[in-house]
């Protein structure tokens, strides 16, 4: 159920925390992240080790993303998740030499697959930058529909942008 042609979707193994820190780590991915610094490798290892990466248990689940090579080529992160209402926040990265592949479309309907037949979520969400053309293609592309347009949703620096709001009713 998370792998498909190759691709496979598989928990953070010890191995991971390089990658992790350097995706953990870029600047410009803290904006759509919410991070607000760095990551330690120490938090980083206590969060492999420590993490049970069970979505009931942890409110969250991380998910590595790997090639046909073995090669973690990006995660997927569930987070925000309402047991209550079967309701998950989605976010995807993919490493910048991989890009334009169909690898985070690959990853995300995995996800959805594996969110809609195993763990009985009913709808994943998640917010996108409105110039951030190639996410909202990439959302739109595995069924996410804009429901929303907030405004000034998203500080970058000094000046504020607006998001898009997207769902996927699974």
């Amino acid at each position: 159920m998370l792998q498909k042609d190759g691709y496979r979707l598989r928990a953070p193994e010890p191995e991971d925390l390089e990658v992790m820190y350097l995706f953990e780590n870029t600047p410009t991915l803290w904006e759509v992240s919410n991070a607000t610094g760095p990551y330690s490798k120490f938090y980083l290892k206590q969060y492999i080790e420590q993490h049970q990466n069970d979505l009931y248990t942890d409110r969250q689940l991380r998910l590595m993303i790997e090639n046909p090579t073995h090669q973690v080529v990006g995660i997927i992160d569930l987070y925000n998740f309402e047991p209550f209402h079967n309701r998950a926040e989605v976010g995807v990265v993919v490493a910048e030499p991989h890009r334009g592949q169909g690898i985070g479309k690959r990853a995300l309907q995995l996800l959805s697959t594996y969110c809609s037949e195993y763990l009985g979520i009913h709808q994943l969400y998640t917010y996108i930058d409105v110039t951030n053309e190639p996410c909202i293609k990439l959302f739109a592309g595995c069924g996410f529909k804009e429901c929303a347009h907030l405004k000034d949703w998203m500080r970058t620096g000094t000046q504020y942008r607006d998001v898009k709001m997207m769902q996927c009713i699974l």
